[in-house]
């Protein structure tokens, strides 16, 4: 009898303590207010010309070395102030044969002077397909180089050049 007495005076204590410490006295009520905004991510390709391209030169390629190349060549700006050379959707060349390499050239002849780091060239970038193609450059080119050249390093030879006027 005692242990029962015992026992009766622990779970009382425990079931008091539990009413007491769980008492909604010290509740406090939080109001949360969320405000939602849509947003829609749009992704800016930074190699593609951004709003229209200003062209300030331009013409067409010449074929060389019984290539196929052809096609309307652009030296231009875009809204941003970021320089492109577009290369038309109508542009083709050899494909076949390895890298073709686009530079800007003093003339249509491709002169290689590397002991002097090549002052009248300066690579661009390779081709990449035929077709439409955009080259962003990191300023606007000096005066001096008045064409393009495609030059096709495996077989050293030129596909084509361009005049820009």
């Amino acid at each position: 009898m005692k242990n029962r007495k015992f026992t009766f005076v622990l779970l009382l204590s425990a079931v008091t303590t539990f009413f007491v410490s769980c008492s909604d006295d010290d509740v406090e009520t939080v109001t949360v207010t969320e405000t939602v905004v849509e947003t829609e991510t749009v992704e800016v390709d930074s190699s593609m010309p951004v709003g229209d391209l200003t062209v300030s030169l331009s013409g067409n390629l010449v074929a060389e070395s019984g290539t196929p190349t052809q096609g309307l060549v652009e030296l231009g700006v875009d809204t941003e102030s970021s320089y492109f050379v577009h290369f038309g959707d109508d542009f083709t060349t050899e494909l076949g044969t390895g890298t073709v390499g686009i530079f800007f050239s003093t003339s249509d002849t491709f002169t290689a002077d590397p002991a002097n780091g090549n002052p009248d060239l300066m690579l661009i970038g390779n081709v990449a397909g035929n077709g439409e193609m955009f080259i962003k450059l990191d300023a606007m080119p000096d005066a001096k180089y008045t064409h393009i050249i495609l030059w096709c390093a495996t077989a050293n030879i030129p596909f084509g050049n361009v005049a820009l006027n």
